[in-house]
């Protein structure tokens, strides 16, 4: 039976679902604790530690073609590797096109700065 995450991811192209599923175990992983909210109407899937804005660490977004791994408060982590992109006032997002094993890397060391901020 699938779960709630894995229902909302079923109507993506099979590269984005498993970009996703790849992307969440990485998220639970390095994140223990967090709290995942499945968000249909922001197209949305959040992790935080309670349901709240104000809690939230990262979200992934999934598109067509790519899935963005949004952190809530981007704009003030570190990017030593220049990969967070946007210009809200808070959040940043990682584009991901393709899970490699660098990129997976790359996402578990913003993950571990998101989780300090």
């Amino acid at each position: 039976m699938q779960d709630e995450f894995e229902f909302f991811i079923s109507s993506y192209p099979q590269p984005v679902q498993d970009i996703a599923l790849r992307m969440r175990l990485i998220i639970t992983s390095e994140l223990p604790g967090t709290r995942e909210m499945v968000d249909t109407p922001s197209r949305i899937i959040a992790y935080g530690a309670s349901a709240k804005y104000a809690d939230l660490v990262c979200a992934i977004a999934p598109y067509p073609k790519y899935v963005n791994l949004m952190f809530s408060r981007g704009a003030s982590m570190p990017d030593p590797d220049g990969i967070l992109k946007g210009t809200g006032k808070k959040a940043r997002h990682i584009r991901v096109e393709e899970m490699t094993d660098e990129m997976g890397e790359l996402i578990r060391k913003y993950l571990r700065f998101a989780g300090e901020s």
